[in-house]
C-alpha cells in the first residue's frame, strides 16, 4: 500500500503551511479597494476575480509538476506545454470565464535548444486548443537552483458579471455530469512515479502502451466544450478535477454528491492494482473524469448531447442534501 503522503506529498501539511501566506495575501486586497481591478472576495474558487466594471478579469497560475521528470527521463518534451496550458485554462472555465491569454515561466539548469523547441511545440498546440494567445514569458537559467527544468504559467480570462458561475445556484436534485479525462493529466504523478517506475521501468508495456506513454498523455483541454455548454445550457457549477480528486467538488457547494463513477481502467487500474487503496485513488486522481458540470435536471439531456460531441461525457449522479461525496458503485465516501 502507498498513499500520496507516503510518496512525499502531504496535502494536509501543505494546507496548514499555506495558511499564513493566504492570510497575508488577503490583507493586500485593501491596496486595490475602490480602484479598478479590486479583488472580488469569496467569489473565485478556481480562479481569482478582479472587478473591471461590467466584467471580471479571472486569473490563475499553475505548472506541470513532476510530470516534467518523466519527460526528462524519456527525452520527450513536446507535450508538457499542453499540460501547463490545460491546467490553467481549465481552472478559468470553472468560474465561467473565457480564457484569453497566458504568460509562461521556464526555469532551467542550462539552456538546451532541443528541449526549448519541444516545449515550444507543446505550448503552441495547447494555445491552439484553448484559443488563447501566449503574450509573454520569462526564461530563467539557474544552475545553482534548478536540476533539470520547471514549467509554469499564469493565465487570464474574462467573464461578464451576469454570467459568473460560482456554485451558489447549486441545489439538491441537480444533475452531475462528468466529462472524460485523457488519463492521469498532471496530478498525482509523484505517487504514480514512485509506485510504478522503480518496479516496472518506463518502457514497461501495459495494455499495449509503454508506461511513459500513459504518464505523459497530455491533459485534456475543455475550453471549446465548456464554453459551448455555458452558452446554451444553464450551468450551476463547474469543477476541474485536479489534485485532490473528487474532493474538488467541495469547492462548489456545501451540499453533497451521490455519484457512480466510470469503471476503473487504464493507468488508474494499474496504479490501484499495485497497492493504492480505493479511497486514496479518488482523493488523488481524476479517475477518468477531468471536468464536472452541475446543471438543473431539465438541462441534463441537452448538456449530455452537446458535451458528447466534444468528448465522452456521462451522467454521474445528483446533488444531495447531506454533505460529502459518495461514490456509490465503489462504496467510497469522501
Amino acid at each position: 500500500m502507498l498513499t500520496y503522503a507516503q510518496a512525499g506529498v502531504d496535502d494536509e501539511k501543505t494546507s496548514k503551511a499555506l495558511k499564513s501566506i493566504i492570510s497575508l495575501a488577503k490583507r493586500t486586497f485593501e491596496f486595490r479597494r475602490g480602484k479598478i481591478g479590486e479583488p472580488a472576495e469569496d467569489l473565485g474558487h478556481y480562479a481569482a476575480l478582479m472587478d473591471f466594471g461590467d466584467f471580471y478579469l479571472a486569473m490563475t497560475t499553475d505548472g506541470v509538476g513532476t510530470k516534467v521528470l518523466v519527460a526528462e527521463a524519456v527525452g520527450k518534451f513536446d507535450t508538457i506545454g499542453i499540460d501547463m496550458i490545460a491546467m490553467n485554462v481549465n481552472d478559468l472555465l470553472c468560474v465561467g470565464a473565457e480564457p484569453v491569454a497566458l504568460v509562461d515561466y521556464l526555469a532551467v539548469r542550462e539552456p538546451d535548444e532541443r528541449v526549448f523547441e519541444g516545449i515550444a511545440k507543446g505550448l503552441y498546440e495547447g494555445a491552439r486548443q484553448a484559443g488563447i494567445a501566449i503574450v509573454g514569458g520569462e526564461t530563467a537559467v539557474m544552475p545553482d537552483l534548478i536540476n533539470g527544468f520547471d514549467l509554469a504559467g499564469t493565465a487570464i480570462g474574462v467573464v461578464e458579471k451576469g454570467r459568473l458561475i460560482t456554485g451558489e445556484k447549486i441545489r439538491p436534485g441537480d444533475a452531475v455530469i462528468g466529462i472524460s479525462s485523457s488519463g492521469i493529466h498532471s496530478n498525482g504523478l509523484t505517487l504514480a512515479r514512485k509506485l510504478l517506475i522503480p518496479k516496472y521501468g518506463l518502457d514497461y508495456d501495459y495494455e499495449g502502451k509503454k508506461l511513459w506513454e500513459w504518464l505523459l498523455e497530455p491533459t485534456r483541454i475543455y475550453v471549446r466544450a465548456v464554453l459551448e455548454l455555458i452558452e446554451k445550457v444553464e450551468v450551476h457549477g463547474l469543477a476541474h478535477i485536479t489534485g485532490g480528486g473528487l474532493l474538488n467538488l467541495k469547492r462548489l457547494t456545501p451540499y453533497g454528491f451521490s455519484m457512480e463513477m466510470p469503471p476503473i481502467e487504464g493507468i488508474f487500474r494499474f496504479i490501484h492494482d499495485n497497492g493504492v487503496p480505493l479511497e486514496e485513488m479518488f482523493r488523488v486522481f481524476n479517475m477518468g473524469v477531468g471536468m464536472v458540470a452541475v446543471v438543473p435536471q431539465e438541462g441534463k439531456e441537452e448538456a449530455l448531447e452537446l458535451l458528447n460531441r466534444h468528448f465522452e461525457s456521462f451522467e454521474l449522479g445528483r446533488v444531495v442534501e447531506e454533505p460529502g461525496i459518495r461514490v456509490e458503485n465503489y462504496g467510497v465516501k469522501l
